[in-house]
């Protein structure tokens, strides 16, 4: 059963925190899917990962292109990843439920401290993702470096 990990902007923009985060999952060997909301944001995402330096290129594509099940970071808007992704990363609010929490590695929740609709639909889906017994932790870059502030054990953990 993986659990899903809340991360609040704070301190950096998403699209500074994000490749860090997206590295450390493929250095985990998972796929990735990239969940937003919007297309246009999306396509906005794509091109901050393609300008990112040379040394930390981070392979990606856009669903829909006939490679997708190729791409070890695949941005969507779906909720279904043709990359077999073992880890969705939610921005900008996109929703994620309790049976993906329960069937991948990891979900993470990705939301700006500054935007306050962004802040109450994540406090929205960490109610909705540990009332239905999901692991969750909630992580905080606040100092400057990603500090865990609150943990709750899925349901019926030892």
């Amino acid at each position: 059963m993986g659990a899903v990990y809340f991360y609040h902007l704070t301190r950096q923009p998403l699209e500074a925190a994000l490749p860090k985060l997206l590295e450390a999952s493929l250095a985990r060997g998972w796929l990735v899917a990239l969940r937003g909301r919007s297309p246009r944001y999306l396509d906005w995402l794509d091109q901050q990962l393609w300008l990112g330096d040379a040394a930390g290129f981070l392979p990606h594509g856009r669903a829909g292109g006939a490679r997708d099940a190729d791409q070890p970071v695949l941005l969507t808007t779906e909720a279904t990843a043709p990359n077999g992704a073992s880890c969705v990363m939610s921005v900008e609010g996109a929703e994620v439920s309790a049976d993906e929490v329960r069937a991948l590695e990891r979900v993470c929740v990705l939301f700006d401290g500054g935007d306050a609709e962004g802040l109450e639909r994540a406090r929205a889906q960490w109610r909705l993702l540990t009332g239905a017994g999901c692991g969750a932790q909630y992580w905080s870059d606040e100092s400057g470096n990603w500090v865990k502030k609150s943990e709750k054990p899925e349901a019926g953990a030892i």
